[in-house]
């Protein structure tokens, strides 16, 4: 079974809202990225992807099951509880084989510029911070070669 997909709300807040909202679930990755507002997210977006305690009945959600959502930084908006910008950009890096690099500079970029032109809010953990290092460089001249 398919849930509702993005084509059905103005905004991917709106979407998140109505299919994690409320629920034992966080988001996480480009998903977190989107309600962070670090990265606007793709046109007819049909994958959300979240932390969960126990898969889900929704083909297109991305059930990464955890024994505890302890250890977890997250941080609530609105219904909806999120990976926080650290723990979302250390998840990504962690597992960079296997995900969107494009939401991930764009999403660095747009913490980078929201921030005052830094990334010093972000707590990026050793293993993670020579991958960290070898991209915030794109992240930061992403939007001067758009």
């Amino acid at each position: 079974m398919t849930s509702v997909t993005s084509n059905d709300f103005l905004t991917n807040r709106a979407w998140h809202r109505t299919i994690v909202g409320d629920k034992d679930l966080i988001l996480r990755r480009t998903s977190a990225l989107e309600h962070l507002e670090l990265f606007f997210g793709y046109m007819n977006e049909k994958t959300i992807d979240v932390y969960a305690r126990q898969p889900g009945p929704f083909e297109n959600i991305n059930y990464y099951v955890v024994d505890t959502f302890d250890g977890i930084d997250t941080v609530r908006i609105d219904n909806v509880l999120c990976t926080s910008a650290s723990q979302t950009f250390n998840d990504m890096l962690a597992d960079f084989d296997n995900i969107d690099e494009q939401s991930l500079i764009e999403g660095l970029a747009g913490y980078y510029y929201s921030h005052g032109e830094s990334f010093d809010g972000l707590t990026i953990k050793p293993e993670n911070m020579e991958r960290f290092n070898s991209l915030k460089n794109w992240a930061i001249e992403y939007h001067d070669g758009c």
